[in-house]
């Protein structure tokens, strides 16, 4: 195998400091790294890998030498529109963790248990991760509609505050209004970025175009989002609909055999998962699994994940460490 750099881009925000913790436990064969954030975060020290890092302003001369193979993102869509091409320019392969890129033709969307292979074809030298709540529905809903052909899907989501970045973490920490309209203490809102012009937001829709360009476009999909007083872990409601006959002993199957999703359903035992059980861990938990005898063929499923980890820096570091396992550029 080539030397490998690697770069972490917005390394000290919230999503790029698990970016770390995710790369130290993995040990990737990476022989160098760089770290990038802002100008204001510039010239600070990051301890990384037993060693402390200065981290570099975002800037092209600070890219244009640094023969960087793969660049993890998050820093936010302007940011990763201005400089995701850059690296790329420069022949790095960049994994964007924002929105930005997510539906352009040309950028695979990937989650690496579901669709891995797809990240292999990168013609604008961009990989797009997905939106938080669509990475964990994808892993047992792709489990699922390989067995039994999914028709129709209904999300209800119940989103952690983390969500939002470090001011609406903020928002439920000190009980202020910030990042929120309203306050998030002991209270719901069910609006998840902007309203579109169908009454849907901005989140309802990532999820259902999302799940369409990953899963099959040929799915229904709707979508509820609601923003719930939790600092970790996106719990998600939801509701399958299936064109061929299921039992509940073949969907559990199917979950028990999907890699990355742990069932976690003992309702005797009052078991089920919930965010204080998913928090810094890597799977997809699904519990209350139950046949919905409302329709022909269905199921309700619980799903909860890390939004911060799986939903975000693991996710991304998986589709890296997929490319040095997979890409002919680097095996």
């Amino acid at each position: 195998m080539k030397h490998i750099n690697m770069a972490v881009v917005g390394a000290t925000g919230m999503v790029g400091r698990k970016f770390l913790q995710v790369l130290e436990e993995r040990k990737l064969p990476v022989d160098n790294y760089y770290l990038y954030a802002s100008e204001r975060s510039a010239g600070s020290t990051l301890h990384f890998m037993d060693k402390d890092y200065i981290v570099l302003e975002l800037k092209e001369e600070n890219i244009k030498d640094k023969q960087i193979d793969i660049a993890l993102f998050s820093a936010g869509g302007s940011v990763s529109k201005d400089y995701a091409p850059v690296f790329a320019s420069y022949g790095s392969l960049v994994i964007d963790n924002s929105s930005q890129w997510r539906m352009d033709e040309k950028v695979p969307l990937v989650v690496p248990e579901v669709n891995g292979e797809a990240a292999l074809i990168h013609d604008k030298g961009i990989i797009a991760n997905p939106n938080c709540s669509t990475i964990q529905a994808m892993l047992p809903l792709k489990a699922l509609h390989d067995k039994f052909s999914i028709k129709r899907i209904i999300y209800s989501t119940y989103q952690a505050v983390s969500g939002a970045g470090q001011k609406g973490y903020d928002d439920l920490k000190n009980g202020t209004t910030s990042k929120f309209q309203y306050p998030i203490t002991n209270n719901l809102i069910p609006q998840i970025d902007i309203f579109l012009p169908d009454g849907y937001t901005k989140e309802e829709w990532k999820m259902i175009v999302e799940t369409h360009k990953i899963l099959d476009e040929r799915i229904k999909v709707t979508a509820t989002t609601v923003r719930v007083p939790v600092f970790h872990g996106h719990s998600e409601s939801i509701n399958v609909e299936f064109e061929k006959p299921c039992t509940l002993e073949g969907i559990f199957e199917a979950l028990v055999n999907m890699p990355g999703v742990i069932v976690y359903d003992d309702p005797k035992n009052n078991k089920y998962p919930m965010p204080i059980i998913v928090e810094d861990k890597d799977e997809v938990f699904v519990g209350r699994i139950r046949i919905d005898n409302t329709v022909f063929s269905g199921c309700n499923l619980w799903v909860v994940a890390d939004n911060i980890r799986k939903g975000a820096a693991t996710n991304a570091v998986q589709i890296a460490q997929y490319l040095l396992e997979n890409d002919k550029r680097f095996c």
